[in-house]
């Protein structure tokens, strides 16, 4: 599976939530200014993840998005997972329906499944917590 700039973005944002939310709700253009994403795009990413119940907006003059939960309980697994979808490796099935026609004979399947739950499975053994410990040991690297 690759991952597209919908996980990539998705996990800058809420680190730049998490790291700016200490006053308050993070405004949406804030964000988009400091993590060099259009603010177009980074709209769909949040409504993605406030559908995914990771964040709220909160509207009004002092306006912005906050969390909705402890940065330890956000794997990047799941995360990724809510923004791509339940993507696989392989698409040889869409839901309960086989696309390919050589699905039930083929050899490699396993192994492709055994590669996409390995991915998950380190995924979500990061944590926002963890990428946020990472951002205040390197903070040369997180614009302001």
């Amino acid at each position: 599976m690759k991952l597209t700039t919908r996980s990539r973005y998705g996990a800058r944002l809420l680190l730049d939530i998490a790291l700016h939310s200490e006053n308050g709700p993070v405004p949406s253009k804030d964000s988009a200014r400091r993590e060099d994403i259009s603010l177009k795009y980074l709209e769909k990413i949040l409504k993605i993840l406030k559908e995914a119940g990771y964040i709220i907006g909160k509207r009004g003059p002092n306006g912005g998005n906050v969390l909705t939960m402890a940065p330890e309980k956000i794997t990047l697994g799941k995360l990724t997972e809510a923004l791509e979808g339940e993507d696989k490796i392989l698409d040889c099935e869409e839901g309960d329906v086989t696309t390919c026609p050589r699905a039930a004979v083929c050899l490699r399947r396993s192994i492709w499944d055994d590669a996409n739950q390995a991915m998950y499975k380190m995924l979500d053994s990061y944590t926002l917590a963890d990428l946020i410990k990472d951002a205040r040991l390197c903070p040369m690297d997180r614009p302001e």
